[in-house]
């Protein structure tokens, strides 16, 4: 399944029943000016696809993941800044944190990852994209 990914392209696989997860998603897709990205759930076939092919242990990953062939593969907080430099003025601005190592940035990240559901809610299901966005997620 993760040859269906473009070359082009980046895979983000979120938490598909997280809402701060679908409403981040959906910022991404109004700001992708250059059509970088696609999306998946990480319970998707593919989202799986990459959790076993990189040995990933979702207990201590478990809402985003960033992946291209030619990249590989970031996690928690430096995968939402090497996505957010792609979004233009002035997400791209947040790439300045690339300087904070890695182990606070990530605390922070886990901290907000941890109450996610608690602050912003949970759905019932993935959510389902639009006819219009569909081209943009790999199942």
């Amino acid at each position: 399944m993760i040859e269906a990914l473009p070359k082009n392209k980046q895979l983000i696989l979120f938490d598909g029943v997280c809402n701060l997860c679908n409403t981040s998603i959906q910022y991404v897709i109004k700001h992708d000016k250059n059509n970088l990205f696609m999306f998946a759930p990480l319970e998707s076939t593919i989202g799986q696809d990459i959790i076993n092919k990189y040995n990933i242990d979702t207990k201590n990953t478990d809402s985003i993941i960033l992946y291209s062939e030619e990249n590989g593969l970031f996690t928690k907080s430096t995968a939402a800044l090497k996505i957010a430099n792609h979004l233009g003025f002035p997400l791209n601005i947040l790439s300045v944190f690339f300087i904070i190592p890695p182990f606070i940035r990530n605390w922070v990240y886990d901290f907000i990852a941890k109450n996610r559901y608690r602050w912003y809610g949970k759905q019932e299901a993935c959510m389902i994209p639009t006819p219009e966005l569909k081209s943009k997620f790999l199942g």
